[in-house]
């Protein structure tokens, strides 16, 4: 039986298009889901990143150019024409490199023990347990980090000479510990919070007493926040230039960070030296990063949940 398919206004509806020929499938327009970039922003997106990487890669790895020129070549835009080794040869052999190396090695590996016992105990304290001062402390954890750098050296020098502790690797060793366990002890409270309080009870009733249960069943669980604690003290303490130029004098005192300096300064302007040592310098903490990386994003995330 038709169908009458007049409108109520007495107008015939619009014919539907059917097929181009008989069997064609009907082209279809495609819908855009939402958060689909097109072709022109994925291009504008990726020529962006790629922009950026290049800003990024660049100054290293012109550093790393640098190192193999000779003295004569090291403003120049081109590659290494003239390859030479003998940059590293004179950093490691002429200079005192190998002392300032064995002076960093001592203070950041002591600094990053004692560091990580520190901030760990202190994490682990604040996450656990409720004492009178506790509030104050954590404040107090907090408002050092509000202070710069440049602000304390002052007041530290001072101190340091009042206890005679200038160009000795305590100074040094005290100074990077009152920097960085104050943010790694709020990054492992943050981490322990994450530890079902139900593994320190089942503990507990094993017989452990609390050192125990937290050196014997915790810690094994904060792997990835001892590894970002520990990265974060160690780099705390091989890359920083100010408190070591400051406490440290005498070719046989400094560390890396300070002798790196020697090399360009009023009296001399030796940058493919400095180059080759910088080159040097980076080796250490790249090993240790690619060493501690696989814990650094499952700690970093785990120490930022909310408290």
């Amino acid at each position: 039986m038709a169908t009458d398919t007049t409108r109520v206004d007495g107008t015939e509806p619009l014919p539907v298009p059917g097929p181009a020929r008989p069997g064609a499938p009907t082209p279809r327009r495609r819908v855009r889901r939402r958060g689909e970039r097109g072709p022109l922003a994925s291009f504008g997106l990726h020529l962006t990143l790629l922009a950026a990487a290049f800003i990024a890669l660049f100054p290293p790895l012109w550093l790393l150019v640098t190192s193999f020129k000779p003295k004569s070549e090291t403003f120049s835009l081109s590659l290494v024409a003239d390859f030479t080794l003998d940059n590293y040869d004179h950093v490691v052999n002429d200079t005192a490199f190998l002392t300032w190396f064995g002076n960093s090695v001592l203070i950041v590996l002591v600094t990053t023990v004692i560091g990580v016992l520190i901030s760990s105990t202190t994490g682990y304290a604040l996450s656990r347990f409720r004492f009178p001062g506790m509030r104050p402390l954590m404040w107090t954890l907090l408002i050092t980090q509000m202070f710069p750098m440049a602000v304390l050296i002052v007041p530290l020098y001072n101190l340091m000479s009042r206890y005679g502790l200038l160009n000795q690797p305590v100074a040094l060793i005290v100074t990077y510990l009152t920097i960085a366990v104050p943010f790694c002890a709020w990054m492992m409270k943050g981490f322990f919070d994450t530890i079902p309080v139900s593994i320190d009870e089942s503990g507990r009733v094993d017989g452990l007493n609390p050192f125990g249960t937290f050196w014997r069943l915790i810690m094994p669980l904060a792997k990835p926040g001892l590894a970002v604690t520990g990265f974060y003290t160690f780099v705390t303490a091989w890359a920083e230039v100010a408190y070591a130029t400051a406490f440290m004098t005498g070719e046989d005192n400094l560390t890396l960070a300070g002798g790196l300096q020697t090399f360009v300064n009023q009296h001399t302007q030796d940058w493919h030296l400095m180059t080759a040592a910088a080159v040097l310098i980076a080796v250490p903490a790249t090993l240790v990063f690619g060493y501690a990386q696989r814990h650094l994003q499952s700690g970093l995330t785990a120490g930022a949940t909310k408290s």
